[in-house]
């Protein structure tokens, strides 16, 4: 990789990080302090928001494979559709379950990306890493218990 790929991430990836945040905290919030018939719905959205986020987060090691040249990624090509599956099951479930299997996906996601990201040279964004995955389990977690709450 190049020195300019070895950074640390540049200003727009905190920005667009940060700010897909903003759906998190906005339909956790929504699971607990909306009307009792939309509460659901605000959970259903979350966990649906966080589905896609896990589903983002496993596509990753798909383009890291693909600048890798060494050939032994087999298992990261596996590893990067685990994520899709388990979230796409988990919108099956009650969505209180939903949002707790999100929140460990989440926490496994970022397990992963760290014993994963120095081999790419990518360490650095792990600080970013892991601020939003604090927020965004946190986000599913709190989404859960305002449901439990209904």
């Amino acid at each position: 990789m190049t020195q300019a790929q070895a950074g640390s991430p540049p200003p727009w990836a905190h920005r667009l990080g940060y700010a897909g945040l903003l759906p998190f905290v906005v339909l956790a919030i929504g699971t607990w302090v909306a009307d009792p018939e939309h509460r659901l719905a605000a959970g259903f959205a979350l966990a649906s928001y966080g589905a896609v986020i896990a589903s983002f987060l496993g596509a990753i090691h798909w383009g890291l494979v693909m600048r890798d040249a060494s050939g032994q990624s087999a298992a990261l090509l596996g590893w990067g559709v685990l994520p899709s599956l388990m979230a796409w099951l988990a919108l099956m479930l009650d969505p209180v379950l939903a949002l707790l299997l999100i929140t460990a996906l989440l926490w496994t996601c970022f397990a992963v990306d760290r014993l994963m990201y120095p081999r790419f040279q990518a360490q650095t964004w792990l600080p970013m890493r892991l601020a939003l995955t604090l927020v965004a389990s946190a986000s599913c977690a709190l989404g859960a218990a305002g449901l439990v709450c209904l």
